[in-house]
C-alpha cells in the first residue's frame, strides 16, 4: 500500500515537471522570441547602460512582469523535484542491499546441525553486524544516502532562491523603471541592487541546482547497472552534463552581474529543461511490479 502510495506521488509530480518543461522549453523561448524581442528587450541589458534598461522596463512593464511570472511558475513547479529523485535514489539503494540478505539466508539453510553448533560464537557475531546495518547503515549504502541528502537540499535550496530573487528582483525593477520615467534620474543605488538580484537568481540558485544535478548525476552514474536500469544511468550521466553547464553559466554571471544573463546561460537552462523532461517522462511511466 506505501508503495503505491509513493508511486502515485511520483507520478503525480511528474506531470508538474512536464509542465514546467513546457514552460522553459516552450512557452518561456516564444514568449520571448515573438513578444519581448520585437520591443528591444534583448538588447537593453548589452549596451551596459541601466537608463536605457529602464526606459524599456517602464514602457513595457506588463511585459516585463508576464516574462519573470512565466519563470517563476516553471520553477515553483519543481519544487518537489531533488526530494523525489532523493527518495527513488534512497529505494533503490534499499532495494539492491535487500538482495543480500536473501542471498545470506539461502546459504544458512545449507549448514549442518553439527556446524550450527560449532559455530555458535559466529552467529552472535553475525547476529551482531545485522544489527548495526539495521540501526545505521553500511559504509557504502551510507555515502549514498548522505549525498542524496545533499543533493536533495541544495537543488530545493536553488529552487527556493530562485524564486525569492525572481519575485522580489521583479518588483524591485518595476517600481525603479516607474520612478525613473516620472523624474528621467536613475534611482540611487539601483546599480548595486540589480547587481545583488542577478547574483542571487542566476549565480547562487543556478550554482545550488548544479551541484544538485551533480551529485544526483553522480550518484546514479557511480551505482551504474547494479541499481539502475540503462535509461536511469544515461539520465545521470547526462545530470553531469547539465550541471558543468549550470555552474558555467553561474560563474558567468558573477563576472558580469550587470549583464543579467551570461553566454551559456540560455543553454544551459535549456538543457535543464530537457533533463527535467526525461524525468518527468520516466516518472509518468512508472509502474508497480
Amino acid at each position: 500500500m506505501r508503495k503505491r502510495s509513493l508511486l502515485a506521488r511520483l507520478r503525480t509530480n511528474g506531470f508538474s515537471y512536464l509542465a514546467s518543461s513546457i514552460l522553459l522549453l516552450l512557452v518561456v523561448p516564444i514568449y520571448q522570441i515573438l513578444v519581448l524581442n520585437p520591443t528591444g528587450f534583448s538588447d537593453t541589458r548589452t549596451t551596459g547602460h541601466l537608463n536605457i534598461y529602464l526606459f524599456w522596463l517602464g514602457n513595457h512593464t506588463p511585459y516585463f512582469i508576464i516574462y519573470r511570472g512565466l519563470l517563476a511558475i516553471a520553477f515553483a513547479l519543481l519544487f518537489t523535484m531533488p526530494f523525489s529523485l532523493y527518495r527513488i535514489i534512497v529505494a533503490q539503494e534499499i532495494l539492491g542491499r535487500d538482495d543480500e540478505p536473501e542471498e545470506q539466508e539461502t546459504e544458512d539453510e545449507e549448514i549442518t546441525d553439527g556446524e550450527d553448533s560449532d559455530s555458535l560464537e559466529d552467529d552472535e557475531v553475525t547476529e551482531e553486524e545485522v544489527v548495526t546495518e539495521s540501526e545505521g547503515m553500511p559504509d557504502f549504502a551510507w555515502r549514498g544516502k548522505g549525498f542524496a541528502v545533499i543533493a536533495a537540499w541544495t537543488g530545493t535550496a536553488g529552487i527556493v532562491v530562485f524564486l525569492l530573487g525572481t519575485i522580489f528582483g521583479t518588483i524591485y525593477l518595476a517600481n525603479a523603471s516607474q520612478s525613473f520615467m516620472q523624474t528621467a534620474h536613475v534611482p540611487p543605488g539601483i546599480e548595486q541592487l540589480d547587481s545583488i538580484f542577478s547574483i542571487v537568481t542566476n549565480t547562487v540558485s543556478i550554482g545550488l541546482l548544479a551541484l544538485s544535478a551533480m551529485f544526483f548525476g553522480a550518484m546514479i552514474a557511480r551505482a551504474g547497472k547494479r541499481l539502475w536500469p540503462t535509461s536511469w544511468i544515461a539520465f545521470g550521466y547526462t545530470g553531469l552534463a547539465v550541471a558543468a553547464l549550470l555552474f558555467g553559466s553561474a560563474v558567468g554571471v558573477a563576472g558580469a552581474p550587470s549583464n543579467g544573463q551570461a553566454l551559456l546561460t540560455t543553454l544551459a537552462i535549456f538543457l535543464f529543461g530537457l533533463w527535467n523532461l526525461w524525468l518527468s517522462t520516466m516518472l509518468i511511466r512508472l509502474k508497480p511490479e
